[in-house]
């Protein structure tokens, strides 16, 4: 694989390590920001908690058209600078509401994120290597919340104030990564998509001298050529691809994974644990999530989406379902750390490998970050109600947590309903090819 794409897709993808940081990192201040500013579970849910699901849910739905008009590159150097403010503004708030907009601000970074990182590293990879490309994007969520997690325990004891400094050292990464992101060049194929053929065939060049750039620009433009500028993903004939990405995104939230990496110390102690062993439980989570998305990354162009969504889908019934059944026979100790290990490995494997490598194949090039940010937005929508609802529903007496985990599991059930019915595969296809098949259908 050439090195270049090497770089440059690790490059980009280094958003997914924020993203990761900044979404699971307010785990470790959760209960004592409830406490210091005497809010209610609601008012804790939805401002203080959600505040950066609904940023994220903004930048998911607008995203997209910067990305379109600016380019990736632009836009992966302002989500750097969205979470840099973000972590300083969170570390010196002093108001829940302050707090609350800082958190907002980084959501932005975080939803712009899931379309302009994905799409770029789709656009600059080849047909064989594409999926463990993208996934890397994954790989790098996954691997910033599991430093977020250890950053939280080593962080948690050193005085009152420990949450200032959970919060405010994502801005270290964030300014590494606008450095990094700066020298990043700009997808061929959106430049082709501009008419900015010649700049697009520099970058082409730039990839591997010893390609025919000529040819590969024809083959972009052959597609560029039949565009009707006033199309949207809405029109009739991306429907099949439209609902694909709602689906996948759909699904992916409705298994709980948000709602679990948000509240998994609260979880654990649900479960019967102290503060420090949830905490420690919550590392172990981490670096469970961090072994299977490698494992994912590994067999997505080997093994295809559509298999890694059925082992995925089966492991999420079980571990759910037992999750649920602990819950509601009072198992206690480390009966549900283990059983929400399975449920990370699932997710890990499956939904969390494929769903962004696969909403960034599914949409022709000139609507890629259209169709992303559709996809993103069903996500964070998602992302951000479902979170937001976890300190009401576990603390309701009619509900608690048995019902919920078992609403999850049965959601999983519909999912590998999908997986075989509807979700092709799109392993080894160019984008150009996909674009046809999506058409077909």
């Amino acid at each position: 694989m050439n090195k270049k794409i090497i770089i440059w897709s690790i490059t980009a993808a280094l958003a997914g390590f924020l993203f990761g940081f900044d979404v699971v990192v307010i785990s470790g201040a959760d209960k004592k920001l409830q406490l210091l500013w005497e809010s209610s579970d609601s008012f804790h849910g939805w401002v203080v908690m959600g505040a950066a699901l609904w940023g994220t849910v903004l930048g998911a739905i607008s995203g997209g058209i910067p990305t379109n008009k600016y380019g990736r590159k632009k836009i992966l150097i302002m989500i750097g600078i969205l979470f840099a403010v973000s972590a300083i503004g969170s570390a010196f708030s002093n108001d829940p509401w302050v707090f609350a907009f800082a958190r907002f601000i980084g959501g932005i970074g975080v939803g712009a994120s899931t379309i302009a990182a994905p799409a770029y590293i789709s656009e600059i990879a080849p047909a064989k290597d594409r999926g463990r490309l993208v996934a890397l994007y994954q790989f790098n969520i996954v691997f910033g919340i599991l430093i977020a997690f250890l950053s939280n325990y080593l962080l948690s004891d050193i005085g009152e104030n420990a949450w200032r400094w959970m919060l405010g050292v994502e801005a270290i990464p964030a300014i590494l990564y606008i450095l990094f992101a700066f020298r990043l060049p700009k997808s061929p194929r959106w430049l082709a998509s501009k008419g900015r053929n010649t700049e697009a065939k520099e970058v082409l060049k730039l990839i591997d001298a010893t390609a025919d750039v000529d040819a590969q620009l024809l083959e972009f433009q052959s597609h560029s050529e039949t565009i009707n500028k006033a199309e949207t993903i809405f029109t009739k004939k991306y429907r099949f691809p439209l609902l694909l990405a709602f689906l996948i995104a759909f699904f992916n939230q409705f298994s709980g994974i948000n709602a679990f990496l948000y509240y998994a110390p609260r979880i654990f102690e649900e479960a019967g644990l102290g503060e420090s062993a949830a905490l420690l439980s919550s590392i172990g989570i981490g670096f469970t999530n961090l072994v299977f998305t490698l494992l994912g990354v590994f067999l997505i162009d080997k093994l295809g989406r559509k298999t890694l969504m059925y082992i995925g889908s089966v492991g999420y019934i079980i571990s759910l379902g037992l999750v649920s059944a602990a819950f509601f026979l009072g198992w206690t100790g480390m009966a549900v750390p283990i059983f929400l290990f399975i449920f990370i490995a699932a997710h890990a494997i499956g939904q969390g490998a494929v769903i962004w490598v696969f909403i960034s194949e599914i949409f022709p090039n000139h609507l890629r970050a259209s169709g992303q940010a559709f996809g993103s937005s069903t996500h964070w929508i998602l992302a951000a109600i479902i979170p937001s609802l976890i300190p009401f529903l576990f603390n309701h007496p009619m509900i608690g947590a048995g019902v919920v985990f078992l609403v999850f599991a049965g959601m999983m059930v519909l999912q590998l309903l999908f997986v075989f019915f509807m979700m092709p595969e799109t392993k080894g296809k160019t984008l150009e090819a996909l674009e046809d098949l999506m058409l077909k259908e």
